[in-house]
């Protein structure tokens, strides 16, 4: 997970009874194989006293900045939408290494191509 990321930031107020999606997370972050996964990625924790809702914060490696809400987004779902953003962005990368555009724009008339290999359908 940590692979997509050049930085994480937990806020948490450690006396807020909201605070368990952060801690699942900065668990997460803090697991031997996240960490090894990309070891230059910094984890950022900020303890508050105030009463600002648990946030997290998360960089991509692309710059691109995405704050969730720690007390209405489960740890879960902030992972998997690092892991599906991170799929894209290795896209991005393969294509642009091959020297593509990006991103692909499919001709529309492409996309009304029946697939090889399938019968095309029978106009109802």
């Amino acid at each position: 997970m940590l692979k997509f990321l050049s930085k994480v930031k937990i806020e948490f107020n450690a006396l807020d009874p909201r605070i368990a999606s952060c801690m699942e997370f900065l668990a997460q972050c803090n697991a031997r194989k996240a960490k090894e996964s990309n070891p230059a990625c910094q984890v950022v924790v900020k303890r508050r006293t105030d009463d600002h809702p648990p946030q997290i914060a998360v960089t991509f490696v692309n710059g691109v900045e995405e704050v969730f809400d720690g007390t209405t987004t489960t740890a879960q779902s902030i992972r998997t939408m690092i892991l599906d953003k991170g799929q894209h962005l290795e896209t991005e990368q393969m294509f642009r290494e091959a020297g593509e555009a990006w991103p692909v724009i499919i001709p529309e008339e492409e996309l009304r191509q029946p697939a090889p290999g399938t019968k095309p359908r029978k106009a109802e």
